[in-house]
Parts: structure tokens; sequence; C-alpha cells
């Protein structure tokens, strides 16, 4: 296993390199001048060439690169242009949330996406099965912010149910800051109402981001156990009289989610993704909504740091995932 892991690191470096060149020449070789941008609109061009040699934009191209590599390596974003902080650190301070809502939300989906998958197998073609094949199908063509809107409608302003915005009530401390999961932290410390108080503002927001996520999964998990229900040792396994629950819920089901699994490693980049528009519409303190403002500020270092941050995220995630599976079916380690 420790080979496998090994090997499946050396397989993300080039991924990661490749991002880490995409980031530069969008910093770099963009038609618009990133020092005209650092130096605001009225800056005379005097102005402008001061800022283009003092972040060495005057340098050469390859010389640049070496420069922004050893940035890079030690964890050295640059400042952004609106709040003149470090982007690293205001990166930091907003991943947990995005991470909390984005491990809410994967969670859902496969709990309830993978039994929802299993059933709709188990009971093929039957009135279950067609009506699994038109929620999944609803789920994937639902766009999000209008969902989330939906939403917020019913069950903030009609029915007053769950907060209409933000992670945590207005004017209350959150809870004791030791990983940045507001529900992790307040369960370490045993505060049992800052953790209702996050769950209730989290369960739309992360209801909304799980959406299409719940609907791939169930149709992958459906997909793998037909699939598996045909193989000989489940014949086998039937013949023998072994109970019909157990063949499914344990021999069928850990042979068939494999795929789910690979699927949820996918998925995780997408709700990054698909959480700019989600975290905007419900004020959700994460680096999609930082992503927005960068955008409508023209804020490109912050822009081109989200973009870095999310792709090493998804590449670890990716390499947790493959572990995962190869767990699951120790034939994937041998292979490689």
């Amino acid at each position: 296993m420790t080979r496998f892991i090994l090997g499946r690191l050396l397989l993300a470096l080039p991924a990661l390199f490749g991002l880490l060149v995409l980031t530069f020449i969008m910093l770099r070789v963009l038609p618009n001048d990133p020092s005209a941008a650092l130096a605001g609109e009225n800056a005379t061009t005097e102005q402008i060439a001061a800022v283009r040699k003092a972040y060495g934009f005057d340098e050469p191209l390859w010389k640049q690169f070496v420069i922004y590599v050893g940035q890079v390596a030690r964890a050295d974003l640059g400042n952004s242009i609106i709040s003149n902080r470090p982007v690293a650190s205001d990166i930091a301070w907003r991943l947990p949330a995005t991470i909390e809502l984005t491990f809410v939300s994967l969670l859902f989906a496969a709990i309830v996406g993978i039994p929802l998958g299993t059933m709709a197998a188990v009971w093929h073609n039957s009135p279950f099965d067609h009506a699994m094949r038109i929620i999944t199908v609803g789920g994937l063509a639902i766009a999000s912010f209008w969902f989330a809107i939906i939403l917020q409608i019913v069950f903030s302003m009609d029915l007053g149910w769950l907060p209409l915005r933000s992670r945590y009530p207005d004017g209350v401390p959150p809870p004791t800051d030791i990983t940045g999961l507001y529900l992790v932290d307040s369960l370490l410390t045993l505060r049992f109402d800052q953790f209702w108080a996050s769950f209730k503002h989290i369960v739309m927001p992360a209801f909304t981001l799980s959406l299409g996520g719940l609907a791939s999964i169930a149709r992958f998990t459906r997909a793998g156990v037909l699939e598996t229900m045909q193989k000989d040792f489940v014949h086998y396994a039937e013949a023998a009289g072994y109970a019909r629950k157990r063949i499914i819920w344990v021999y069928v089901l850990r042979n068939s989610v494999v795929a789910a699994t690979t699927q949820i490693g996918l998925l995780f980049g997408a709700l990054i993704s698909s959480a700019v528009a989600v975290e905007a519409i419900f004020d959700w303190p994460g680096v999609g909504s930082y992503a927005v403002s960068a955008i409508l500020t023209s804020d490109y270092k912050a822009v081109l740091a989200v973009t870095l941050v999310v792709g090493v995220i998804y590449a670890i995630v990716n390499i947790i995932v493959d572990v995962v599976h190869a767990m699951l079916d120790p034939r994937v380690a041998e292979n490689l």
C-alpha cells in the first residue's frame, strides 16, 4: 500500500506542475497588464513602470517563472489589491468554511445516494426505479442558484425554519477555533447549542450543493450494483442459501461502490466550483464568495491563488480516493 500511495503522489506532481504553469501564464502573459491593475486606474506611466519593476514584471519570462515557483513554495501568493492583506492569509481564513460545506454536502450525497442507487438496482425496472431515474436526471438538470433561491423562499421566508444567510448567527460568538470547522469544533468543546446553530445554517447551502452529487452517486451505484448482481459469486451465494439482504448490502455493495467512490473524488472538485454560486447566494464566508468578490473587483492575484489552492486540494482528495479505492479492491494496488 505504501508503494501505491507513493506512486499516486508521483503521478499527481505533473498535474500540479501543469497547474502552476497555467496560473503563471494567466498571471504574466494575458493581454491585460498586471502592473496597470496593481497601480490603479488613474496611475501615470511612471507609476506603472515603478510597479512593474517592484514586482519583477520587467524581468525575462523564465526568470519570472523561477521567482513565481519560489513564491508559491513559500506559500507567498502575493497581497490582495483590495484588502492589501496576504492572499494566503485570506484564503486560509476562509478555506475551512468551504471545506466544511463541501464535505457535509458530499456526506449527505453519499449517505442518501448510495442506498437509493442500491434499491433502484435491486428493484430494477420497478416504479421505484423509474422514479429514481426521473429524480436523478432532475437533480443533474436543476441549476443550483435557482434551487437555492427556492429553498430560501420556502424554508426561510415562508416557514421561518432555517436561517436565510451566513454561517452563524450575527452577533453571537462562534465556536472556539480548533479546526476552523464549526460543526467539529462545537462537538470537540461539547457545545451542542453551537452545533445546532451551525447545523441550521449549513443545511440549506449543503443540500443545494449536494443535489447534483447525490444524483450522480445514485446513478453510478445503481449501475455498479446491476453489474455486480450478474456475477457468478452472487448466484453462488444465492444458491448456498445466504440471506438476500446480506448478499446485497455486504457482498454486492462492497464490490459495486468502487465506481461511486471514484465519482466522489471527481465530485469534490465540481462541488467546490459550484460552491462559488451557492456561497454567494447564502452569504457563506468561504473561498467561493471570496473568488466572486475578487472577480468583481478585478483582484487577479486572489483569483489565481484560489485557482491554485483548489487545484492542490482537488489533487489531494483524488489521491485519498485512490487509496480508498485500493482498500476496497486490493487488485488496484497490485496492478500499479
